[in-house]
């Protein structure tokens, strides 16, 4: 399991580029590279990391159901995750 200060440095950086987006995006298609540097750094969408949305583990992501592989596999054998089971042939 994840800190408690790493998630909540995720969740800080998630809404710092919610909030700049459009500003960012304004500044992109103007061409004003200068004043897009003055912004703050975790204000770019690509400083923000994926991580499982109940342990935090940073590693192993899968997007599709927003956890972690340890967590997903753990779900899937205990029957939480609808539609999907353990293959065996």
């Amino acid at each position: 399991m994840a800190k408690e200060s790493m998630k909540a440095r995720e969740r800080k950086r998630e809404k710092m580029v919610a909030k700049y987006a459009a500003k960012r995006a304004e500044l992109k298609a103007a061409g004003e590279w200068d004043k897009l540097q003055q912004l703050p750094a975790n204000s770019s969408k690509v400083r923000v990391h994926n991580r499982c949305g109940l342990t935090g583990r940073p590693r192993g992501y899968m997007r599709q159901f927003g956890v972690s592989r340890v967590t997903f596999r753990e779900m899937a054998l205990a029957g939480k995750i609808p539609g999907v089971k353990k293959a065996s042939w």
